[in-house]
């Protein structure tokens, strides 16, 4: 591959998103989603902050973020959420899709590679983030 690990952009999680989604992640059988790997190896290296610490352009959870994907030129705004908040709406996405778990950490501006199911890779870069529940003061969700 040739994309090594300090080509990925810096990213912020708060303890409280790193906790939840550890415990996701573990509760998770071996190889249940592709870029379950991916997605624990980027929560290894995150800067962990207290909630009320995180940069108010930072993606957390629940945040609902303005993002395009490079190969498509689509752009898309949606809710970045754990798996049990997904409904039929296709106004949300979970950490678990390949997009979701690029997305969460990552600032405006940001842009990362993350391996697409089915094989290869795709370009994801944040435009902007229209809500994070910290900037609104909600550390507790």
């Amino acid at each position: 591959m040739h994309n090594t690990e300090d080509a990925r952009p810096h990213i912020v999680i708060s303890s409280r998103d790193a906790e939840r989604l550890e415990a996701l992640l573990d509760s998770l059988p071996k190889g249940s989603f592709p870029g379950k790997e991916e997605l624990e190896s980027e929560l290894q290296r995150a800067e962990i902050v207290e909630p009320n610490e995180i940069p108010p352009t930072v993606i957390t959870m629940n945040s609902t973020v303005k993002f395009r994907v490079e190969s498509s030129a689509q752009q898309f705004t949606l809710t970045l959420v754990y798996p049990k908040d997904m409904d039929s709406s296709s106004e949300k996405i979970s950490i678990l899709a390949p997009v979701g778990s690029a997305l969460i950490g990552l600032a405006v501006g940001d842009s990362i590679e993350w391996p697409k199911p089915g094989g290869g890779m795709l370009r994801v870069c944040v435009e902007d983030v229209i809500y994070q529940p910290e900037r609104s003061g909600e550390y507790h969700r």
